[in-house]
């Protein structure tokens, strides 16, 4: 079993092989999230990339969970010199952790840390479960045509923002949708603030129409189950 939350903007909690996860874990200042940086717990934190509403609550709540978190080199090296444990990765690499394989894939982003540091290259995840579910969390990119051979693996899940502006709009997301070719579809990064906000319900009908992909639109904090 795998099951997924939405906390508002691009900030997930995941469980996987018993373990919780949690993915851009932006709580401070997070006008979406009906719960604080200090109500969560986790065993592991991914972070896609550098920017502050995405390291967001990280050094705080992997200090307190004792979390290991998994991002790029340079933004585990920053968050090294933070007191927190981390995993280093890169692009196209993959590693076995206990909650599943997880690989780093491209995304076309920026990834400038909070104080100004070089944050590396953006990523999404790639993660096979224990139970061999593939779930594909896009990170902040745009639309790219080697979505097709992230597809190639036979999705289950794929979550991808929709915001525009900053990522991938509606009409490219719809695109990756058939690039991807997942079972399942959570769109997120959209809402948070008057420049991203998107009609989400629209876009998962057009997705219905064009694709065989079922789109599943959850409120902040309402979780989502594959099993």
């Amino acid at each position: 079993m795998f099951k997924i939350t939405w906390y508002g903007h691009a900030t997930l909690g995941l469980e996987s092989g018993g373990y919780r996860i949690l993915v851009d874990p932006f709580f401070s200042g997070n006008p979406l999230s009906p719960v604080r940086a200090d109500q969560v717990q986790a065993d592991f934190i991914l972070v896609t990339h550098g920017h502050g509403d995405h390291v967001g609550d990280t050094v705080a709540i992997a200090r307190r969970c004792g979390a290991l978190v998994i991002s790029n080199y340079e933004i585990c090296n920053w968050l090294d010199k933070k007191g927190v444990k981390t995993h280093a990765q890169h692009l196209g690499g993959g590693y076995q952790h206990p909650f599943g394989y997880l690989k780093l894939t491209f995304a076309l982003h920026g990834s400038a840390l909070p104080d100004g540091t070089y944050g590396g290259n953006p990523a999404g995840f790639l993660l096979t479960t224990p139970d061999g579910l593939k779930v594909y969390l896009a990170g902040d990119t745009g639309l790219f045509g080697d979505m097709k051979l992230i597809g190639e693996e036979g999705l289950d899940l794929a979550v991808l923002p929709i915001g525009d502006n900053y990522t991938m709009g509606p009409e490219d997301a719809l695109r990756a949708v058939k690039l991807l070719q997942p079972k399942h579809v959570i769109p997120i990064h959209f809402g948070t603030f008057d420049l991203i906000r998107q009609d989400a319900q629209r876009w998962a009908q057009r997705v219905q129409a064009d694709s065989s992909a079922r789109v599943h639109i959850l409120k902040a904090d309402e979780s989502f189950e594959l099993s």
